[in-house]
């Protein structure tokens, strides 16, 4: 009977598992604005962008890099951000987080389930690249 349970238990997780993806593939998605988009002459090849993100409750986002340096400012609620190796940290209105361009963002999500969230982003990055580069 002792040998039954490790493999329950390891079954039962992997079952919890696949329940938790399938979840965030059904969560809502987060509304990005772009504010602006600025070459900058003195720093060829860069540019600052300037977004929006609008995370309904419940919204969560796939991992994902920026390619580019940037920083977080919560408007309002409250959201959980982590970038691998790195703990996660829930933020809310006024606290401000910073990913590197190497940093991949394994954590990016509204903290509740009931109340809307929004932040901006300001980033400095290479002009050719996106906003948001998904990592399998």
């Amino acid at each position: 009977m002792n040998k039954l349970v490790p493999s329950l238990c390891l079954c039962l997780l992997s079952l919890a598992g696949i329940d938790l993806a399938h979840a965030a593939e059904g969560a809502p998605d987060a509304k990005v604005g772009e504010l602006v988009t600025k070459a900058l002459a003195d720093y060829p090849g860069k540019d600052i962008t300037l977004i929006t993100v609008d995370y309904p409750p419940g919204a969560v986002d796939p991992v994902h890099r920026h390619d580019a340096h940037a920083v977080v400012y919560v408007l309002e609620g409250s959201i959980v951000m982590g970038v691998k190796g790195q703990p996660e940290r829930t933020l809310n209105p006024g606290d401000t987080f910073y990913e590197g361009p190497n940093d991949i963002h394994t954590v990016g999500h509204n903290a509740s389930k009931t109340k809307p969230a929004k932040f901006l982003v300001f980033m400095l990055k290479d002009a050719k690249k996106p906003i948001l580069t998904p990592v399998n």
